[in-house]
């Protein structure tokens, strides 16, 4: 009977955990089976225009349309290069990733606080599929700009997606942060900096 038991034991398909130990009373238990090493990080695909330094404080609609228009048109020139990547909108995080010419996301990101956008949009005139946001940069001497980042996306929905995407990723981090006890203000009076 011992015998049929561990023939049934031995048919099972999944790995058996490893013991590992590193102090006499410490045991880990890890899988046999590998974990994925380079997880393919999930965006959306964009054209990364550029950014530029905009003034003010109070944001309303069309106050980027100056800025990205100035990005579209120095693109056509030739003055900066597009440059695809990848654009990560979580709660807490956006981060811009450099593709490379295979279409592999950097290890390299720029990462923005979502706590720090004060705008973002996805409706210009230069074309409906650029989304663009505002973002208030601290800079070494304590010191704030307003800086204006703008990619161009495959269609008018994705771009209107991605303000949905960074207005919900704007409402999860009010939320937590107002539980976490780090601001004051319920998260639900404070507007999504989303438009379009």
């Amino acid at each position: 009977m011992l015998k049929s038991k561990l023939n049934v034991l031995t048919l099972k398909k999944d790995p058996l955990p490893t013991v590992v130990f590193h102090e006499p009373e410490d045991i880990e238990l890890r899988s046999t089976t590998p974990l994925p090493k380079n997880r393919a990080p999930t965006g959306y695909k964009v054209a990364y225009l550029g950014k530029v330094t905009v003034s003010g404080s109070h944001f309303l609609s069309g106050c980027t349309e100056s800025a990205v228009a100035g990005l579209w048109e120095g693109r056509a020139r030739g003055d900066a290069p597009q440059a695809d990547a990848l654009l990560e909108i979580r709660p807490f995080q956006v981060r811009l990733r450099p593709l490379d010419e295979r279409g592999g996301a950097s290890v390299a990101a720029e990462t923005h606080q979502v706590s720090r956008i004060a705008y973002c949009t996805a409706d210009h005139g230069v074309s409906p599929a650029v989304f663009a946001w505002i973002y208030r940069r601290i800079d070494d001497d304590l010191t704030f700009r307003m800086d204006c980042h703008a990619v161009e996306c495959a269609s008018k929905v994705e771009a209107k997606r991605l303000a949905h995407a960074m207005m919900e990723a704007f409402r999860q981090t009010l939320q937590r942060m107002h539980s976490e006890g780090r601001i004051s203000a319920p998260a639900d009076a404070a507007p999504a900096p989303a438009d379009g």
